[in-house]
């Protein structure tokens, strides 16, 4: 009988080469959701499947059980494969060359000696740790400024770092037995697997207690929040290989003992490398309920309100992203309130009225809002509305709003665009694409395929070819009219003006309280 091996994508049968299908396995651990792909080396997906998630919230805490993680994934494990077994005659486990994730940031996942979570994770959007985060800027030498430079972010109480802080100080029993600290949830699921605790330098760059300019952990920082600094990862690039699937994980997930497992990267770099954002000049906006402008420069953005910064790792540089609360929350307001819930109708609406909206604008701060202004509690407006505004003026004034915000955030950068790619559930609304195009007065492209996006770049690390997301991706260009940016740089001074005079009647209202 011949014997059979697995070569990286070749059989070898006898003396014989039989070539055969490669495949990476990868996922993305969500806040509501884990989704897994099995990818071709061709950039095809071959098999998907998705989990949900639950959210768990206590007033002002949210957390989720990492547990929860692992069932997911062994769930989304096999169902893939059993697809691909379906689709693919002969196809055997072995053919998958690597597992690689991308997970959300920022988190604590407290472990025991044994890897087993302590506690739920406490989460990115969870900020309990204010007063330790006030502790820290006052006993750490230089303060906030220094800890801005040093990180690449700023000090406040949704950090890691603050919140083992809070963790020690309200949780003695439960910190007594944390000997292992992690800050993606994908790193969990690489812990399940490996038995390895691991980061990578993105996502770990939002612990805040990273050195973001070495990339290493910086001790200083750990000895001043009386935290151990061995309790924090080990720190790699997102495409190292660091270990592979153990005989337990095997027999729980399906994936063959011994899989190559790789490090795997943050959600918003691995949003920023999928959607071939690599130099200055290249920005990329994620519209989702929320959603960021990111761009790749050579250092950290300190001076921006609200600017988050990742250590790449992929490639050098800075991954620069300025989140801005209210995105794809605004559509799905207004269409509720104004479309019955019905986004056709809402689309339709939009093209109803003209750009500019018949003089209504919005401001679109629903709930608060961090960039390009930073203001928790602002509210948004409507200004310009007269007895002949109609519904449609209304729906698209809030697009527009949204638009005007993103350029007013976008003018802050310091490189002038030369390519804006835009992704996300706002990206279907091919009504607001050319909004943009026309008030940012740039070509926006939009990936036809965003969703699968974000898969096809974790395979290309695991098969080393930086190109295969640029192959795979069908795109529409948005190009801007010019009647139409003539009418927003009309309306856009005015737009600049609303934060300032609604944040003064904030003020009169908070003394007269």
């Amino acid at each position: 009988m011949a014997t059979i091996g697995n070569n990286g994508n070749r059989l070898v049968r006898g003396e014989g080469i039989v070539t055969v299908r490669a495949y990476a396995a990868t996922f993305d651990v969500g806040t509501t959701a884990l989704k897994g792909a099995l990818v071709a080396r061709d950039g095809g997906i071959v098999a998907s499947a998705s989990e949900n998630l639950t959210l768990i919230i206590d007033g002002d805490y949210r957390e989720q059980d990492p547990d929860q993680w692992w069932r997911a994934f062994r769930t989304v494990s096999r169902s893939i494969l059993a697809q691909v077994r379906a689709n693919e005659p002969g196809f055997i486990e072995t053919q998958i060359t690597g597992i690689i994730m991308s997970g959300q940031m920022q988190d604590v996942i407290a472990l025991d000696e044994s890897l087993r979570s302590v506690r739920n994770a406490i989460l990115y959007s969870d900020g309990r740790a204010g007063a330790q985060a006030g502790s820290l800027a006052e006993a750490y030498d230089g303060g906030a400024s220094r800890f801005l430079d040093t990180v690449g972010n700023r000090l406040e109480g949704c950090l890691p770092l603050p919140k083992l802080m809070w963790l020690k100080e309200h949780e003695p029993g439960t910190f007594a037995r944390i000997r292992h600290v992690l800050i993606s949830s994908k790193d969990y699921l690489i812990a399940k697997l490996t038995d390895t605790c691991v980061g990578d330098v993105a996502a770990c760059s939002t612990a805040g207690a990273m050195d973001i300019h070495t990339g290493q952990w910086s001790a200083e920082l750990a000895t001043v929040a009386g935290i151990d600094g061995a309790l924090f990862p080990e720190l790699h690039r997102p495409q190292d290989r660091i270990g592979a699937v153990t005989e337990e994980a095997s027999r729980l997930t399906g994936f063959s003992v011994g899989t190559p497992v790789y490090a795997g990267i943050g959600d918003a770099g691995a949003t920023t490398y999928a959607s071939g954002v690599s130099r200055p000049g290249q920005y990329n906006i994620n519209i989702g309920t929320s959603g960021w402008i990111a761009t790749v420069s050579p250092e950290p953005f300190t001076d921006k309100p609200g600017a988050a910064n990742l250590a790449f790792g992929v490639a050098p540089g800075y991954v620069n992203a300025v989140p801005f609360l209210n995105a794809g929350d605004v559509h799905k307001w207004v269409t509720n309130t104004l479309a019955g819930a019905d986004y056709e109708e809402a689309h339709e609406l939009v093209g109803e009225s003209v750009p500019g909206s018949h003089g209504v604008l919005c401001l679109p701060y629903l709930v608060g809002e961090r960039f390009p202004v930073m203001n928790p509690d602002i509210r948004g407006a409507y200004t310009g509305i007269t007895p002949d505004t109609t519904r449609a003026d209304l729906v698209r004034a809030a697009l527009e709003g949204v638009a005007f915000s993103i350029r007013q955030g976008m003018e802050s950068f310091d490189a002038e665009p030369t390519e804006i790619s835009l992704i996300g559930g706002g990206a279907r609304e091919t009504a607001w694409c050319q909004i943009l195009a026309d008030v940012l007065g740039h070509p926006v492209t939009v990936f036809a395929n965003a969703d699968v996006l974000p898969a096809v770049a974790l395979a290309s690390l695991v098969f080393d070819d930086s190109e295969l997301a640029r192959g795979i991706g069908e795109r529409t260009v948005y190009l801007p009219d010019q009647d139409a940016m003539d009418a927003y740089d009309a309306v856009y001074p005015r737009f600049l003006r609303l934060y300032p005079a609604l944040r003064s009647l904030q003020r009169e209202q908070e003394r007269d309280a």
